[in-house]
């Protein structure tokens, strides 16, 4: 999929320019149009970022190799198969148990195959279906305070809670692709692997420093 950066560029004449650089992702597991309309354009922003979380996610998985699903950077880490594991059971607990939405039986959650593509197949299947459901839900239900593991949070917090979570565990497996000298997928933008023309990444204090 393509998308679009916008950014500030300035000119010989000191006149404020918009350069707008397309970023292009080798694959999309849910494109921009298979995203609902939510019920409040003010939660529009969730079921997207949910969307592109997921579709980071399953590109991360999809650069692993079969052989690769045992490694583990030290003994006492998780090996790369048990981080997939975890994310889609985790997922399934706070749709289920904690947002209250349907979800299948937790005997169903894992793929039937032990394969990189397997896992990333079925987070699809997890995860597409939740948009709808998400789509539909109101104000008063995001903001409705409910258990969540020994304390009460607002569903809306839980769900921004899960999507750190999910982040901070394709981050391991980020990490776990440069140490098997796989290539890393660009997700939020150009990585020591992947790259575009216009490509913009703040590595510099004059990148920091643009209005």
């Amino acid at each position: 999929m393509a998308s679009n950066h916008v950014s500030p560029a300035v000119s010989d004449s000191c006149a404020l320019e918009i350069v707008v650089m397309p970023a292009n992702y080798a694959y999309t597991a849910i494109p921009d149009s298979d995203v609902p309309e939510a019920s409040s354009p003010i939660f529009q922003h969730l079921l997207q970022t949910y969307a592109s979380e997921t579709n980071k996610v399953i590109s991360v998985w999809r650069e692993f190799n079969p052989a690769d699903m045992s490694f583990q950077p030290r003994p006492r880490a998780r090996p790369v198969e048990e981080i997939m594991k975890h994310q889609l059971l985790s997922e399934r607990r706070f749709f289920g148990e904690f947002l209250g939405l349907l979800e299948p039986p937790p005997s169903e959650v894992l793929p039937h195959g032990g394969e990189p593509g397997d896992y990333a197949l079925r987070m699809y299947e997890l995860a597409f279906p939740r948009l709808a459901t998400l789509a539909v839900q109101n104000e008063r239900w995001w903001l409705e305070q409910v258990p969540f593991f020994d304390v009460v949070r607002e569903r809306i917090w839980i769900f921004w809670r899960r999507v750190l979570h999910t982040t901070h565990h394709r981050t391991q497996l980020t990490v776990y692709l440069g140490l098997l000298g796989r290539a890393v997928p660009s997700t939020y933008g150009p990585t020591a692997d992947v790259t575009w023309e216009g490509a913009d990444p703040t590595v510099s204090v004059e990148a920091a420093g643009r209005k």
